[in-house]
């Protein structure tokens, strides 16, 4: 019997390949709904208001406004040393002694040295010594008298030769005896007159010059030996000991008045046109984290330095510091408040995004991403005021918490 009848003779009925098909058209019909991709995972935050700062963050050092340094004046030893760091001192007192021996030494000498230049000057103005001048009169007397005779020896000798008693070689001697007795007396004239010539003359005012700085610098030196406070304040710094030895130069101390403190700001180069004289400053220290010193921006840069490996210029700025915590010399940070605007709204920095030049961030509307464009002012490190675009309270997106692009109108579930 052939297959495709059955076994009263009538056709077979295809109902397995009918079923088949069935399925296979209901499965398709199914395979869109689990496929269809869920919603974006994304992370929101809120616009505040609140206030906004525009900063300048950057690094400092601080100093006294008043301070002083001692340095030794000459190779020396440390004599007597009378404080300590942290001492507080008086206007006058005596804080450290040098050995002033040598200096001493060296004054007498400079002193003696100045008398001689003295009494050298004093010749130069008289024209020479007590005995020199009585000398000098004598020889002046003299000359005058053997002028005198010559002269006279030759008018009797010329009323001779009229006479015919006398011959014109005997007056021709005679005249020549009277330019000599001229020319010495000339010469002892010029002496009483211009004994010194002008290089010896400023020779002479050179080692008196000479002689007068040696004497000062070793006056200069004494008065420095004894170190006395110039005024009231703190000794900060001592780096020698009793009994040292020091060089000419060494620091011996360091005093200040640390009740109010200069801090010396350094400014990278691109920040330095945000600067103006009166912004307010922060300055916080690693060593106090909970502390904060308040100032204002006293002087902004006339030049740009080389400091490290950056361009800054240099802002100062002072401090009060009358509990005197924040130490000299040491590396602060500094915040410089260069705008601030109070009760506006803001956004995290993070959620801004930027089309060419116009911003613009996706609020979460519904469940849905709405894409805003804003307009916005101040902005730090983190925040980003919103002048227009986005009401208070609004939410909007951060980042996906999966690799997928946000996109307007798009899906999303919020994450924490």
């Amino acid at each position: 019997m052939p297959a495709n009848h059955n076994s009263n003779g009538r056709p077979a009925l295809r109902k397995p390949r009918t079923w088949v098909a069935v399925g296979i058209l209901a499965a398709l019909a199914v395979i869109p709904i689990f496929t269809r991709p869920g919603p974006l995972k994304v992370h929101v935050t809120t616009v505040e208001r609140g206030p906004i700062r525009s900063l300048i963050s950057t690094n400092g050092k601080v100093e006294p406004i008043r301070n002083f340094e001692a340095h030794s004046p000459a190779a020396t030893t440390v004599e007597r040393l009378l404080v300590k760091e942290g001492d507080h001192v008086r206007q006058g007192q005596l804080l450290l002694q040098l050995d002033d021996a040598d200096l001493r030494s060296q004054a007498a000498r400079a002193q003696a040295q100045i008398k001689a230049a003295q009494s050298e000057q004093s010749e130069l103005t008289t024209g020479g010594t007590r005995e020199e001048m009585l000398t000098l009169d004598a020889q002046l007397a003299k000359g005058r008298t053997a002028l005198n005779t010559a002269q006279r020896n030759l008018e009797a000798l010329r009323r001779l030769q009229q006479q015919g008693a006398a011959s014109a070689g005997e007056v021709k001697q005679a005249e020549d005896n009277v330019e000599r007795a001229q020319a010495d007396y000339t010469l002892l004239q010029q002496k009483q007159k211009d004994r010194y010539s002008q290089p010896e003359v400023a020779k002479v005012q050179a080692q008196a010059a000479e002689a007068q700085a040696a004497y000062d610098a070793a006056e200069d030196a004494l008065r420095k030996s004894g170190v006395r406070a110039p005024f009231d304040g703190i000794v900060y710094a001592v780096p020698v000991k009793q009994g040292a030895y020091v060089q000419t130069g060494d620091l011996l101390l360091q005093e200040g008045d640390l009740s109010k403190m200069l801090v010396r700001t350094f400014v990278d180069e691109p920040d330095i046109g945000r600067l103006a004289i009166g912004q307010k400053i922060e300055v916080t220290w690693d060593a106090l984290p909970s502390r904060i010193w308040n100032g204002t921006v006293s002087t902004v840069p006339s030049t740009v330095k080389l400091r490290s490996s950056r361009n800054v210029g240099e802002v100062t700025c002072t401090v009060d510091n009358h509990d005197r915590r924040l130490l000299p010399n040491v590396n602060v940070g500094v915040a410089i408040i260069t705008a601030e605007h109070n009760g506006v709204l803001t956004v995290s920095r993070e959620a801004v995004r930027m089309d060419d030049t116009t911003p613009y961030v996706y609020q979460v509307v519904n469940d849905r991403l709405e894409r805003r464009t804003i307009e916005i002012s101040l902005q730090n490190l983190t925040r980003v005021e919103v002048t227009s675009g986005l009401p208070e309270n609004a939410v909007v997106a951060l980042a996906p918490a999966e690799s997928k692009p946000m996109t307007d109108g798009a899906r999303v579930q919020v994450v924490p």
